[in-house]
């Protein structure tokens, strides 16, 4: 009978997501992971100067994420602990609304990103408008006043260009998102981002896993 017990759970192990001693997690529901508590854990380590430090809220969060229902029903603890490390990292917890370092301003490539650019004078924030079903070209300054469309805007970025990595290790994520920092291009930044990722995996309880530098 013990075999019998021990023969099912490894079946069911390859047959679908197994959690076991934390190594891994399983698809969770987004509000189930993403709580009100996870969330007040990084945005309260962001300074009182931050004036925009409410601007972002889980509830946004939430809603931005329900409207990506393949990420919202298949999403995991890691994951989230990836993707927040990162957010973490260049939004200083929070305390900005758009990345501190805009590194593709003045930098729009029609021919290489396939879609518009926005006027200059409107900056890069109206990228990716088509995905969302939002006329950010026209109206950019929405990621910015809008904390639900913010989130839609990262997101989408996140599903398109960093989730196909993830099974490559946390490493694979940042060369996703800011490659110039791998292979010594910053270390400092890297480690930072490491450090977010593996603080965020044991609040969430689960493994870092491997590969975790670019």
């Amino acid at each position: 009978m013990a075999s019998t017990k021990i023969s099912l759970v490894f079946f069911l192990c390859l047959v679908g997501p197994c959690i076991g001693a934390g190594t891994t997690s399983a698809a969770e529901s987004v509000s189930s992971i993403v709580t009100q508590g996870f969330f007040n854990n990084i945005i309260n380590q962001a300074g009182n100067g931050c004036t925009r430090k409410r601007f972002n809220t889980r509830d946004s969060f939430i809603d931005a994420a329900n409207n990506f229902p393949n990420f919202a029903s298949s999403v995991t603890r890691r994951e989230i602990a990836s993707m927040f490390a990162h957010v973490t990292h260049e939004t200083g917890h929070f305390c900005y609304i758009e990345e501190i370092k805009k590194r593709s301003r003045g930098r729009c490539d029609e021919n290489v990103e396939q879609r518009p650019c926005p006027s200059q004078s409107k900056g890069h924030s109206g990228r990716g408008h088509q995905s969302l079903g939002l006329d950010l070209l026209r109206q950019p300054e929405l990621v910015g006043s809008n904390p639900t469309v913010a989130f839609r805007k990262g997101l989408s970025f996140w599903i398109n260009s960093v989730r196909p990595v993830l099974n490559q290790g946390f490493g694979a994520t940042i060369r996703a998102i800011n490659g110039m920092e791998c292979n010594g291009g910053n270390s400092g930044a890297v480690k930072a981002r490491i450090g977010y990722y593996r603080d965020y995996c044991r609040q969430l309880g689960v493994d870092p896993g491997h590969n975790l530098s670019c």
